[in-house]
């Protein structure tokens, strides 16, 4: 485990009563970690909301970004979000779903009609979201900040793949939980659990043929670098889940609470614009970068792939998520 999570519950205690200051002090910091490289659109709005925050608050709350893992791999500051050993973390929902299970259903590969339905469905307000908030919150001390657009999952790989049947026997970097894994299966792959901070490595020296994700990571990471093809398989349209640890919460002011969620709520705004925008303009330097994108119209069979991850989605997890399900395709 990183050195940085590594800690005691009782230091975790003495950390959390000091990085959130009392009542009578002057300012109140809160440490963000997450994965991503500082120039994605999920790293920019991380810093975004600290700009944001600093100026709604007038410097009562900082916020401290640790961007591309410092704090340690994706379910290390799941967990230090919990402990409080740090106070701000983004996370996939199904990473989320580390703490309190039910959140994976929201990552459901082709669940949702189009952007707007997703968004619709995980804004915190939501009665989806306000469920799974409260169930977070009384199970791992958590709470649902904002979430915002993540993008569109893409395959890609070091060769063109068209059906489920070309990626027989082929190792697929997926996230390590349990509906990724189980997507990536759908999809006719061999999928190979792997935390983000190590996905170049892998694909460089061949540990896997390829991985999925938005065009946004892709092009942040540099994937391309070591990937040939960018397969259109649109096969996870998902949100990202901020959470805040609950006391870190609970410490603050009202007023200074109210003064954090206007932030959040354009802070969310904006980074849901930012990946709409930049998702056909990534796809394009991509393709400067010497990517080949294959889609429906370069011979991609998406009807045999949502065929064969709905096939698999549904073994897996129709009895567990069956009724949510029915929730989520009801809102309109």
């Amino acid at each position: 485990m990183h050195s940085s999570i590594r800690i005691s519950a009782c230091t975790a205690a003495l950390v959390l009563a000091a990085a959130v200051a009392s009542p009578a002090s002057a300012q109140t910091k809160f440490r963000y970690g997450h994965m991503n490289p500082p120039s994605s659109v999920a790293g920019l709005q991380a810093d975004l909301l600290a700009k944001t925050v600093a100026e709604k608050t007038k410097g009562a709350v900082q916020v401290q970004v640790y961007p591309a893992s410092q704090l340690g791999g994706l379910q290390e500051q799941a967990e230090g979000v919990s402990s409080g050993t740090m106070h701000l973390h983004h996370n996939t929902m199904a990473g989320i779903g580390s703490l309190y299970e039910q959140f994976a259903v929201l990552d459901t590969p082709y669940l949702y009609k189009d952007v707007a339905h997703l968004m619709r469905v995980c804004d915190p307000k939501s009665p989806v979201m306000q469920k799974l908030n409260e169930g977070l919150i009384k199970a791992r001390g958590v709470r649902v900040y904002y979430t915002f657009y993540f993008g569109t999952r893409q395959l890609t790989a070091s060769r063109e793949i068209k059906s489920p049947k070309d990626l027989s026997g082929l190792k697929i970097r997926a996230i390590p939980f349990p509906i990724y894994m189980a997507t990536v299966k759908g999809l006719g792959a061999v999928p190979t659990p792997i935390d983000f901070a190590e996905v170049p490595t892998a694909l460089a020296t061949k540990t896997v043929a390829g991985q999925e994700n938005p065009v946004d990571t892709i092009w942040a990471a540099k994937l391309y670098e070591s990937q040939s093809h960018l397969m259109q398989t649109g096969h996870i349209m998902g949100a990202e889940i901020v959470v805040v640890n609950e006391k870190a919460w609970q410490a603050l002011k009202p007023e200074v609470r109210k003064q954090m969620e206007e932030a959040a709520a354009e802070v969310a705004k904006k980074a849901t614009q930012m990946t709409i925008d930049k998702e056909a303009e990534q796809t394009k330097l991509l393709q400067e970068k010497g990517m080949k994108v294959v889609g429906p119209k370069e011979g991609l069979d998406l009807a045999a792939f949502k065929a064969s991850v709905n096939e698999e989605i549904a073994k897996q997890f129709e009895a567990k998520y069956g009724d949510m399900y029915k929730q989520i395709r009801a809102i309109q």
